[in-house]
């Protein structure tokens, strides 16, 4: 048993279900201006919504959002002056919605707001709309932007980036292609289990952690054969949830340090990178973390008492299975590349020092080697 506190935030009202996002215009009742925040797939949503006053969409966010995208949002919502923000859409729309509604109308920028507990409030009421299940952002209180002339993350985290509605509507992701489904759903899974196996771990986080791992062994292989199967679309929603919950007060390890560089430098979408490193940092972890990842190892269906290799080999073939490109060089990575990527990971001690064992440049590389 841990003897650290924690602080757990979640949004003040959850709506989940089939249909959900017609709550949301009900919910906002008579707010006289909403801004949406989107992409230009998913602002095809915003009729359903159902707001009654005026809606204003900025769908400029691409995959990875750099300080750019940010400062194009804050414009729009300066401009429109909303009483409402919406966030619509996977983990990227939904951090820069949290930023958005804590900095529009405020003196504070993103310099100012980077790390922990230095946003000075909020307010203008904040929804966060899912539209994929991968990252979780909708549960919690972190942002993060690609700052492009560092190639690296910039991290905020605020309690006033919380949501007061987040709603988890399965509907919204029978779109979401078998590819983005699965590696989405391996990035909340690697919340989870990344949360579970960590320095930080904490016995009520492990109780979020393990409701979504199991649910991603159960459902995840089901929602990437049949987009239009509800419940396992709902059980993926509520995976991504628990894993943005674990996010909050534990946070991830050296799986997702390790992912970065490969979003950063490689451009791999977040989830996807993460599905690539998963196995390898699930079995590097394992001897010291052996009974809760033979926990996460059953749950997937990959069998107890598995030997190290065994078990990498295991957890490369689920998420080979889900249709995942498991090899680096098959997206484009050189060799070349990988010692400066190691660096890089190495140096992230924000989420490299949860990590149950102490990692060297020299593991990062190898994992990266192997991956390649």
């Amino acid at each position: 048993m841990t003897n650290t506190s924690i602080t757990l935030h979640q949004p003040r009202r959850l709506a989940v279900g089939a249909g959900t996002i017609g709550d949301v215009g009900v919910w906002a009742g008579d707010a006289g201006s909403a801004l949406v925040i989107a992409t230009p797939i998913t602002a095809g949503f915003v009729e359903r919504l159902g707001f009654s006053g005026k809606v204003t969409v900025f769908d400029a966010i691409p995959g990875e959002p750099d300080i750019a995208t940010l400062e194009a949002a804050l414009e729009a919502a300066r401009q429109c002056r909303p009483d409402v923000i919406v966030g619509l859409g996977g983990g990227s729309v939904l951090d820069v919605a949290k930023l958005v509604a804590a900095l529009w109308d405020t003196q504070q920028t993103l310099a100012d707001v980077a790390g922990p507990n230095r946003v000075a409030g909020r307010n203008t009421r904040l929804v966060q709309v899912a539209t994929t299940a991968g990252t979780g952002s909708e549960a919690g209180i972190r942002s993060l932007i690609t700052d492009p002339e560092k190639g690296s993350k910039i991290a905020v985290e605020s309690p006033y980036m919380i949501a007061d509605f987040a709603v988890l509507d399965p509907e919204l992701t029978y779109s979401v292609p078998p590819a983005v489904t699965a590696a989405t759903g391996v990035d909340a899974m690697a919340h989870c289990v990344e949360a579970f196996t960590n320095r930080r771990a904490h016995p009520m986080i492990d109780g979020f952690a393990r409701m979504g791992f199991r649910l991603v062994g159960k459902y995840l292989a089901r929602a990437v054969r049949d987009g239009s199967d509800t419940e396992a679309r709902e059980g993926m929603m509520l995976a991504s949830f628990y894993g943005g919950i674990c996010l909050g007060p534990v946070n991830t390890a050296a799986g997702h340090a390790i992912a970065y560089p490969l979003g950063t430098r490689l451009r791999l979408p977040h989830g996807l990178a993460n599905a690539v490193i998963f196995p390898h940092v699930l079995a590097f972890n394992q001897p010291v973390a052996a009974g809760k990842t033979d926990e996460v190892a059953q749950a997937l269906g990959l069998g107890g008492g598995l030997s190290q290799q065994a078990l990498l080999s295991a957890a490369h073939g689920f998420c080979k299975d889900l249709g995942i490109e498991m090899s680096l060089s098959a997206h484009g990575a050189k060799e070349a590349d990988l010692p400066l990527w190691a660096s890089e990971a190495h140096a992230n001690r924000r989420l490299m020092d949860n990590n149950p064992i102490d990692m060297q440049v020299e593991d990062v590389h190898a994992i990266y080697k192997a991956a390649f």
